[in-house]
């Protein structure tokens, strides 16, 4: 998918068309990506969009239309439309994989080349990773309520736009969701395509039976009823039960049931019992209806017999306390090699300068102990004292026994990506794992406990030197 370089703020184009003027275009800079608060008030984000967002990067130009309709906004110079005909990122991206767990205010994409080319694409990276990011986490949480249980994502109908709902069910299946209702998804991702019927098909019919033996009829190998439309137990399952005990007669079999409003746990353990009283165990019991993690950890906890959870509009809509946006920004680091920060009044606005590494401490039983931004070149080493960014005085000093994993890799290199495309089963699977992984408390959904994020002892020093020649300043 193309994303038109207009895909932009104004003042991207207004800055850019500033430092031509000035001369700056060529010279040399650094930005890190990051947000500065966990989403959802948890304990964890799970990363996503790196792969739409080099696609961004490596497509960069502007076409003749687009730069004809800069010409009559009224404020750029002809020079400026010339200079952008040949516009393109050809810069250098360090990131991790798709599907690492990352945490506040450590640095995701770190973005480096020309002034013009690493400022003119904050926007895009920032509308791509923001959201992607913020459902990835999402899906995560839901697919770890699921305890085991599948998570399917329908949420196209409630999403924000047609794009906002094909990014969704990307980033979904990122955070581990195994499929989509989004047909759209199914062509451009490889996603496994997931369905039923609408209530309208059943009540298109004389009646439930006649409409779920049609449904029956056409899809013989991929049927899944939904019972909730007059009656789910004395109407809805009696009548799948029949058409399962058709389709076995036919050498086929039902392949589930979907129950879309009332009492989801209740409904679907009589459900279940008249299925398996019936000789159907194997049907499997689909659950909707505006369901997310805390809803379904609670069915979960209540003895809810569904095997399949689908999720919509709160995943699509990223709703929940702490939802809604992910706060990314994307902050410059570095200038011609010289180290900057952004000073603020409110000091969890100030930013890490320089160039930098993120490593993570893992234990010698493979769980993940902190993480530690450090200067590019520093190695960590037993005894050293490390530093909270938004608090000095809180100080952890590094233990033995600790493997240090740099999380990031250069995947973008004179502006085309390096390696292979990671599949989204490869990333779901990463991002299942690695919530395994954390120490505990940190993947619970309310009041997790805090993951110990780091800066070392120079970094902090470089950061007050810099904060206090602000200062002087």
């Amino acid at each position: 998918m193309r994303y038109s370089p207009l895909l932009t703020d104004l003042y991207e184009l207004t800055m850019l068309a500033g430092y031509l003027e000035e001369g700056m275009t060529e010279q040399q800079a650094l930005f890190d990506l990051f947000f500065r608060t966990n989403p959802y008030e948890g304990g964890y984000a799970v990363f996503a969009g790196l792969g739409p967002a080099l696609e961004y990067l490596e497509n960069l130009r502007f076409t003749p239309e687009e730069l004809a309709y800069l010409g009559t906004v009224g404020l750029f110079k002809p020079r400026f439309i010339d200079y952008l005909r040949d516009f393109r990122f050809r810069g250098k991206v360090t990131a991790p994989p798709e599907g690492t767990l990352v945490f506040a205010g450590e640095p995701l994409l770190s973005v480096e080349g020309t002034l013009a080319e690493a400022q003119f694409v904050e926007t895009a990276l920032l509308t791509i990773i923001n959201y992607q990011t913020l459902v990835a986490t999402k899906a995560a949480r839901m697919v770890h309520a699921a305890a085991g249980g599948k998570v399917v994502e329908f949420g196209l109908r409630r999403a924000h736009g047609p794009n906002g709902g094909l990014s969704c069910a990307r980033a979904a299946c990122v955070g581990g969701v195994r499929g989509s209702s989004n047909v759209l998804a199914g062509m451009e991702y490889g996603i496994p395509l997931r369905g039923t019927q609408a209530h309208s098909w059943i009540m298109a019919f004389p009646d439930e039976l006649t409409s779920f033996r049609a449904y029956a009829a056409a899809f013989p190998d991929s049927c899944i009823l939904l019972v909730d439309t007059w009656d789910t137990l004395k109407s809805g399952v009696p009548h799948a039960i029949i058409v399962a005990g058709e389709l076995r007669g036919r050498g086929r079999r039902l392949r589930g049931i979907r129950i879309d409003s009332g009492d989801l746990v209740y409904l679907s353990r009589q459900a279940r019992r008249m299925l398996d009283d019936a000789g159907f165990p194997e049907v499997e019991i689909v659950g909707s209806n505006d369901l997310d993690e805390y809803l379904i950890d609670s069915m979960k906890n209540e003895g809810s017999c569904i095997d399949i959870y689908g999720v919509g509009t709160r995943l699509a809509t990223c709703s929940g306390p702490g939802g809604g946006a992910l706060g990314g920004v994307y902050k410059l680091a570095e200038m011609e090699g010289r180290p900057l920060l952004k000073r603020s009044d409110d000091p969890a606005k100030s930013t890490i300068p320089g160039r930098k590494k993120l490593l993570r401490g893992v234990t010698v039983e493979g769980r993940f102990l902190q993480d530690i931004i450090c200067l590019e070149g520093e190695e960590p080493q037993v005894g050293d004292i490390v530093y909270d960014p938004m608090n000095p005085l809180r100080q952890v000093t590094l233990p033995a026994g600790v493997r240090w994993i740099d999380l990031r890799g250069t995947v973008m290199e004179e502006g085309v990506r390096c390696g292979g495309s990671e599949t989204l089963d490869v990333m779901a699977d990463r991002s299942g794992r690695e919530v395994t992984l954390l120490p505990e408390g940190c993947d619970r959904f309310a009041h997790p406990h805090r993951y110990k994020v780091s800066v070392t002892a120079r970094l902090s020093r470089l950061r007050e030197q810099l904060l206090g020649e602000h200062k002087a300043d």
